[in-house]
C-alpha cells in the first residue's frame, strides 16, 4: 500500500531489518516496486536512526544487493562485521528524488497528504495534520475538533495502510478512511450491570433471628 514520501524530494525505499551472517550483510524489507532501479551498486541513502545512533546524520553507500531465498540482503561500504550491521537494525533508507522522475505508483509526498481531508462513510471526520513515519509502518496523524463534530481539538493515529486508507484522492483533496468503531469517536458506554444481589423473596418467611443468651 501507499508509502508516504518524507519530503519533497526524498523518497522512502526500504528498512534494515536485522543483521545477515558475519560479514556485514543486512536484511531489507522493500518499500519501493523497483528495487532494481533504486538498489543499484554506489546507491546512496540517507539514514532515519535515532538521535544517539552513531549513524546519525550519516548516509550509507550499498556495494551489493543479493537474494536469499527470495528475501533481499544489501551489503554496505563500511560495514563489514556482524556488530556494525547490528548497529543499523530498523534504520530506514531514504533516496533523493528527481523531480522530473515519473512517480511510483501509491507513493505521495508528506506534503501531498498534508491538509487533506479525511473522510468515512461520505462524512467529514479530520484533515491531515501531519505523517508519523515509524519502522513497521507510516501512520495519519488526523486533526479532529469541533470543525467536524467530533468535540474539542484532538489528534487520532491512523495506519496507512490499504485496509484502513483504501483511497487517496490528492486532486481531490481527501482521503477515505475505513477505520474500526471507535477510533474517531468513543465507542457508547456499555449499560454496567452489578451482580445480581441476592434479594428475599416477598411472600417467603424470613427467620426470626435466635435470642442471645441472657445472663
Amino acid at each position: 500500500m501507499a508509502r508516504a514520501r518524507s519530503a519533497q524530494t526524498q523518497l522512502r525505499v526500504g528498512r534494515l531489518t536485522k543483521a545477515h551472517g558475519l560479514k556485514g550483510a543486512l536484511k531489507l524489507e522493500l518499500f519501493t516496486d523497483d528495487p532494481e532501479r533504486r538498489f543499484t551498486p554506489g546507491a546512496s541513502f540517507a539514514l532515519q536512526v535515532p538521535e544517539e545512533s552513531p549513524w546519525h546524520g550519516k548516509r550509507l553507500e550499498l556495494a551489493e544487493l543479493r537474494w536469499y531465498n527470495g528475501q533481499p540482503v544489501g551489503f554496505f561500504a563500511g560495514v563489514t562485521d556482524r556488530t556494525a550491521a547490528e548497529s543499523l537494525a530498523k534504520a530506514i533508507l531514504w533516496v533523493d528524488q528527481d523531480p522530473e522522475e515519473p512517480a511510483e505508483p501509491d507513493a505521495w509526498y508528506d506534503h501531498q497528504l498534508v491538509g487533506l481531508d479525511v473522510v468515512r462513510d461520505g462524512e467529514k471526520v479530520g484533515v491531515i495534520d501531519r505523517l508519523e513515519h515509524l519502522p513497521a509502518q507510516d501512520l495519519l496523524v488526523v486533526k479532529v475538533g469541533p470543525s467536524t463534530g467530533a468535540g474539542p481539538a484532538t489528534e487520532v493515529l491512523v495506519p496507512f495502510v490499504k485496509a484502513l486508507v483504501p483511497e487517496v484522492d490528492v486532486e481531490g483533496r481527501r482521503v477515505v478512511v475505513t477505520p474500526p468503531d471507535g477510533l474517531f469517536e468513543p465507542l457508547p458506554d456499555e449499560e454496567r450491570r452489578e451482580p445480581d444481589e441476592e434479594r428475599d423473596d416477598p411472600d417467603e418467611e424470613r427467620e426470626a433471628p435466635a435470642d442471645e443468651p441472657r445472663d
